[in-house]
């Protein structure tokens, strides 16, 4: 088995995001609105096992010393490899080069396990739901 790729704020393969995000999460995602996604993002990481795309996560941020880890994605058939850890690691290190001094995010209860062995800590938060 050839060892996963990690890119670092590469170009994009929109509609192979578009199948990944499908086979991970269901739903409808055709890639094409990932580009203005990403032309606000601070960064994004892919995994990538030969050709094809098995891992995304985005970086978001707010301009200053906050970011915003989102959309961790990994391959249904690409899991349980270390590959949503390696992301995390990566996007965790380019936010920090970028300038981010601190890195957020929210998840589901069941992966409160999977974050903290990323090395998040447990906070307080708030959450308004608008929709």
């Amino acid at each position: 088995m050839p060892p996963i790729l990690y890119r670092v704020r590469a170009e994009v393969d929109f509609a192979g995001l578009g199948r990944l995000r499908r086979a991970a999460w269901g739903g409808h995602d055709d890639g094409s609105g990932w580009p203005a996604v990403l032309a606000r993002s601070l960064t994004w990481v892919t995994a990538h096992d030969g050709n094809e795309l098995v891992g995304f996560v985005n970086v978001a941020w707010d301009g200053g010393v906050h970011a915003f880890l989102l959309d961790t994605t990994v391959h249904p058939q690409a899991q349980r490899r270390g590959v949503g850890t390696e992301l995390v690691r990566l996007a965790a290190e380019a936010a920090r080069v970028g300038g981010a001094g601190w890195l957020h995010v929210d998840f589901e209860p069941h992966l409160a396990e999977f974050y903290a062995g990323c090395g998040f800590q447990p906070t307080g938060a708030g959450l308004l739901q608008l929709t």
